[in-house]
């Protein structure tokens, strides 16, 4: 193994683990009551001061022009991403954070799906690499239905209060619920990457662009909480769980966890990044079970391993593609290079 890539397993392992985490901590404050509208409110306004300074020193000496259409397309970059945090959330509460981290590798199959709509991908049915995360994308999507539907006899059982027929058909009706709400999650989040991807082109400066975002999710997400939650105590909250689940995602789910990701993308690549997605499986099951009491299911073992299987089928299409760019750059290279001595001999 390459010593350079040795620092970045090291960080994506971290983030991986901060992302399982933020679901962990998450479903905890709202295991304890706390409003999932709320949750997100105050983690993204307490992100917001937290990127505030950083986020401008960071960027002080080459700071692009901030345009009213630059600011709308932060808007929207909120909007999506309030959407996905909420039905993430809710997600959670009703299933486990194992299902969350698990749907979470659908992201790369329904960002292909939403990049042929919006025409940012061509279609090409020839072509392997477009064939391989066409494939990939169905597999995804049938795991994602077996985990949803299809729980299965437990392989890691905990203690439940209550084992009555009633409880377990509620239980299994909560879990479908919350795979669709999951769904939904990554749907918005494919939404989200193309938008923050336009953005980008237009105006690269990562962090202050993660600024706006948490702050105009705070806003949005103000405004969601006065019409859902009209309950005043609901804002309140006491030295618990819940303020240890808001400062974890605040400091370890945005500032912390983007930062780790976007070295490591500096360093490798998107799809060494992407290849890690998978791990955080792994790492849910151990913490859900330990800290949470999640039981794990046999169904969730089996649509996660499909899932895992089309997410790589996705990611082999794409490096496939990247490496089909970068030898047709070479090769343009080397032909430009053979006519640099008749350009010379010109002079």
């Amino acid at each position: 193994m390459e010593k350079k890539l040795v620092l970045p397993m090291v960080g994506m392992v971290m983030a991986e683990c901060a992302q399982v985490g933020l679901m962990i901590v998450g479903k905890a404050a709202m295991s304890h009551g706390m409003s999932k509208f709320i949750f997100v409110f105050y983690s993204n306004a307490l992100a917001s001061l937290i990127l505030l300074p950083s986020a401008f020193l960071f960027h002080r000496s080459e700071r692009p022009q901030l345009t009213f259409s630059i600011l709308c397309g932060f808007f929207l970059l909120g909007l999506l991403g309030c959407f996905a945090q909420i039905f993430g959330y809710a997600g959670i509460y009703y299933s486990s954070a194992t299902l969350g981290t698990a749907m979470l590798n659908l992201i790369p199959g329904v960002t292909f799906i939403l990049a042929i709509v919006f025409r940012m991908e061509k279609p090409c049915l020839r072509s392997s690499s477009f064939q391989a995360k066409l494939l990939g994308t169905m597999v995804s999507i049938a795991g994602a239905f077996i985990v949803t539907f299809y729980k299965g006899p437990a392989l890691l059982l905990t203690l439940s209060p209550s084992n009555s027929p009633h409880q377990l058909l509620l239980q299994h009706s909560n879990w479908v619920v919350g795979g669709f709400l999951l769904a939904a999650d990554c749907l918005f989040a494919s939404a989200w990457l193309i938008t923050q991807a336009s953005i980008l082109k237009k105006f690269p400066a990562e962090l202050i662009v993660v600024f706006f975002y948490c702050f105009f999710v705070t806003i949005q997400s103000a405004i969601i909480c006065l019409v859902m939650e009209r309950d005043i105590s609901a804002w309140s909250f006491k030295p618990d769980v819940r303020l240890i689940a808001l400062l974890y995602s605040a400091v370890f789910g945005s500032a912390f966890q983007l930062g780790i990701s976007t070295w490591c993308l500096h360093r490798t690549g998107p799809v060494f990044v992407s290849m890690f997605k998978p791990l955080g499986i792994i790492i849910s099951v151990v913490m859900g079970v330990i800290f949470l009491g999640d039981s794990f299911y046999l169904g969730s073992l089996i649509g996660a391993i499909v899932i895992v299987l089309g997410f790589y089928s996705v990611m082999w299409g794409k490096a496939k593609e990247e490496k089909m760019g970068v030898d047709a750059g070479v090769t343009k290279l080397e032909s430009g290079s053979q006519n640099a001595p008749l350009l010379s001999d010109i002079k």
